[in-house]
C-alpha cells in the first residue's frame, strides 16, 4: 500500500480549530508556540478567538490553517504513527504545508512565509476590483471556451477542483460577464465566493513578485519527499525548484485534478488530509472513488489511527 500526505489551502479554516488537539497533546502547544513566534501574531488566539470574518482575512487564514496541519503532523508522528508518504500535496496554500511535511523549512520560517504570502495577496489588488466564482455541472474545457469570449475585463480559471467543480477569478466585471454566459452555457450553479481578491490569476503577479523577492532571502532545504505541485502537476524536491513553484502557483490555476489522478498513477490508494475539516476529501471522492481519503484533524481521530 502507497500513501501520501495531502494538506488543505483556505477555505477549510474555521474558529476553534485546533484547540481540542492544543489541549491534549504538549507537541501541539509546542508547534503553535512556535508559528506564533515565527509569523509574529498569536496563532493560538487567531483560531481561537477570532471571529468568522477576522479569520477568514487572506493573511490570517494562511498562518492559521499552516499551523494547524503542522500541529496535526508533529502529534502524529511524535506519537508512533510509522507510515511514510511516497509524495505529499496540498491545494493552493495546502502546497506550502506539504513542503512544511517534507522538511524544507521549519514551522516558525513557514508560518512567517505563508503570513506574508497572505499580505502580499490581500494588497496586491484593491477591494472592489476582483474576485472568484465557483462553476458547478459544467466540463473544464466548455468553461475556458467561454472564458474566451468574455470582453468586459480579465477572467482566467483560478481552481480545477473536481470533474463537477471549477473555479474562475479575475475582474468583477469580466466575472458578471462570465456568470451570465456559463450560466446560459448549461452550468448548475454558479456561486460568487466570498474571498476578498481574485486569487490564483494573473492579477496577483505583484504579490509572486514580492513572494519571490522575500524568498529569495530565505534559505529552503531539499525536500525529504517529492512534492507534487499544483502549477505543472511535477513531482519536485531541489529549493530551486519549490521557490519557482510557490512563486508561479500564486498567479497560475491550480490543477488539483491533475494532481489527484497523477498520485492514482504513482500507485498510491490512500491519502491521508492532515488538517481542519475535510475538503478535499469530498473533491476527490468526485474526482476517483477508488482513491481513500483519511482526515486527520482532532485527538480522537489520532487515536483512532494510532489505534489501528
Amino acid at each position: 500500500m502507497a500513501v501520501g500526505f495531502i494538506f488543505p489551502g483556505q477555505g477549510s479554516q474555521y474558529s476553534g480549530m485546533g484547540k481540542e488537539l492544543l489541549e491534549a497533546f504538549p507537541t501541539a502547544r509546542e508547534v503553535f508556540e512556535e508559528a506564533s513566534e515565527g509569523a509574529k501574531v498569536d496563532l493560538k488566539k487567531l483560531c481561537f478567538e477570532s471571529s468568522e470574518e477576522e479569520l477568514t482575512l487572506t493573511y490570517n487564514a494562511q498562518p492559521a490553517i499552516f499551523t494547524v496541519s503542522m500541529a496535526i503532523l508533529k502529534v502524529l508522528r511524535e506519537n508512533g504513527f510509522k507510515e511514510e508518504p511516497v509524495v505529499v500535496a496540498g491545494h493552493s496554500l495546502g502546497e506550502f504545508s506539504a513542503a512544511g511535511a517534507a522538511g524544507v523549512f521549519s514551522v516558525a520560517e513557514g508560518a512567517f512565509l505563508v503570513r506574508k504570502r497572505g499580505e502580499f495577496m490581500q494588497e496586491a489588488v484593491p477591494a472592489g476590483v476582483g474576485g472568484m466564482t465557483a462553476v458547478i455541472g459544467l466540463p473544464a474545457e466548455k468553461i475556458e471556451e467561454v472564458l474566451a469570449e468574455v470582453k468586459s475585463g480579465f477572467v482566467q480559471v483560478a481552481n480545477f477542483n473536481s470533474p463537477e467543480q471549477t473555479v474562475i477569478s479575475g475582474e468583477l466585471k469580466g466575472l458578471e460577464e462570465a456568470e451570465k454566459k456559463l450560466k446560459a452555457a448549461g452550468a448548475k450553479r454558479i456561486v460568487r465566493l466570498s474571498v476578498s481578491a481574485p486569487f490564483h490569476s494573473k492579477l496577483m503577479k505583484p504579490a509572486a513578485e514580492r513572494l519571490r523577492e522575500l524568498m529569495e532571502g530565505m534559505d529552503f532545504c531539499r525536500a525529504s519527499v517529492p512534492i507534487l505541485n499544483n502549477a505543472d502537476v511535477k513531482l519536485i524536491k531541489e529549493p530551486i525548484e519549490i521557490k519557482d513553484s510557490f512563486y508561479r502557483q500564486v498567479f497560475s490555476a491550480v490543477r488539483w485534478v491533475e494532481d489527484v489522478l497523477k498520485m492514482k498513477e504513482m500507485g498510491i490508494d490512500t491519502l491521508y488530509e492532515i488538517g481542519p475539516k475535510n475538503v478535499l476529501r469530498g473533491l476527490i471522492r468526485k474526482i476517483d472513488r477508488g482513491i481513500k481519503v483519511v482526515n486527520i484533524e482532532k485527538p480522537k481521530d489520532i487515536e483512532k489511527i494510532l489505534d489501528r
